[in-house]
């Protein structure tokens, strides 16, 4: 008698998940029925749902619409309305992914409904707990039933910090996402760098802010700026001067911030997501952190952490590109892993309980 195919409640809220979780979804299509829940922790056109439809995410048969709160109450609710859908759905697992506050709505909602939880990229750290990221993918890995870390670093942390649940090394579905548009991204024209900033800590103090524009300011090349909207009203109600060489334009689709990626010079970031794209692509990447999770595209030297420090940065834009470029984030196949890995795992839960 053939099983029926598994039940997979599948949690995304913010662009980055979004992304990632597109080579899921088509992975677990092959194998599983997944229904997907968008919480609406990014609700606008720009950082929502022009990625679903770049990325070719199929439309989430739920949006819980959670909007713009404090990170308490987007929690808070995102729980309260996931055991909803999940009492609904009844799936037979939840997955979460990365570190948003969407992620632990997930893992909280999955736990208080006794479902399993499988959270996708488990085991990185910031090692920063004024980062609400930080705080939430650590709880989410100790909530977990499945964990699936992207790199063998990330394996190691979590054997170091003794999970409970079963670990996995998968390789990084952003790997395979960006591996599947490469042929079809062409480099954007022209010489720049590319700067994102949307980080709490760099984005809610007016100083260290604008030692964020100051670092910019001393790139040797015009700087395209994608200005994440919490990012512009932060500059507009502090009214912080702009350097002429910066460009601030409107958040981009995933496709065109591949193009600007690619083409960059060198690229200056808070985010995970483009710390990974930009070794990805091999383009050398300058991170305004004082830390990061990718520790890996540190020590292959593509990444270079500055934090906010002005010196810094010009120093790190003088780097020569390293001659080696190791696959770190697998080999473009770690979304069928994942997939695999849930149906067989689903499976065994229920041969023991039979």
């Amino acid at each position: 008698m053939t099983q029926p195919r598994p039940r997979i409640l599948s949690v995304i809220g913010a662009r980055p998940e979004i992304i990632q979780a597109a080579p899921v979804s088509a992975a677990l299509s092959a194998v599983a029925d997944e229904i997907l829940v968008h919480t609406g922790q990014h609700y606008d056109e720009a950082m929502s749902e022009a990625q679903i439809l770049a990325t070719r995410l199929p439309r989430p048969h739920h949006n819980l619409g959670i909007g713009s709160r404090g990170r308490d109450e987007q929690v808070d609710l995102g729980e309260e309305r996931l055991k909803a859908v999940i009492a609904r759905e009844r799936p037979d697992a939840v997955l979460v992914r990365g570190d948003t506050n969407a992620t632990l709505s997930g893992a909280r909602a999955a736990v208080a409904a006794g479902i399993p939880l499988m959270h996708v990229e488990a085991g990185l750290r910031s090692w920063r707990q004024d980062m609400p990221e930080e705080r939430n993918r650590v709880e989410t890995d100790r909530l977990s039933d499945v964990l699936f870390a992207p790199t063998p670093g990330a394996r190691r942390t979590l054997a170091r910090e003794g999970v409970s649940g079963d670990v996995y090394v998968t390789g990084d579905p952003l790997c395979d996402m960006l591996e599947g548009w490469r042929e079809r991204v062409a480099p954007a024209p022209g010489r720049y760098m590319l700067a994102t900033v949307h980080r709490n800590y760099n984005t809610d103090d007016p100083e260290r802010l604008t030692a964020v524009l100051d670092c910019l300011a001393r790139s040797h090349w015009p700087v395209v700026f994608p200005v994440h909207p919490r990012t512009r009203a932060r500059i507009q109600e502090w009214a912080l001067d702009i350097p002429s060489s910066v460009s601030l334009v409107d958040p981009v689709p995933y496709t065109r911030m591949l193009e600007l990626e690619r083409g960059a010079q060198v690229i200056a970031t808070d985010s995970g997501g483009v710390q990974r794209e930009a070794y990805l692509w091999g383009v050398p990447c300058v991170t305004l952190r004082e830390e990061t999770e990718w520790i890996d595209t540190v020590e292959a030297g593509w990444n270079t952490v500055v934090g906010v420090d002005p010196h810094a940065f010009a120093a790190a834009l003088r780097r020569p590109r390293p001659a080696e470029h190791p696959p770190i984030f697998g080999d473009g196949h770690a979304a069928e892993r994942i997939a695999e890995l849930t149906v067989q795992w689903i499976s065994t839960q229920l041969q023991e309980a039979a």
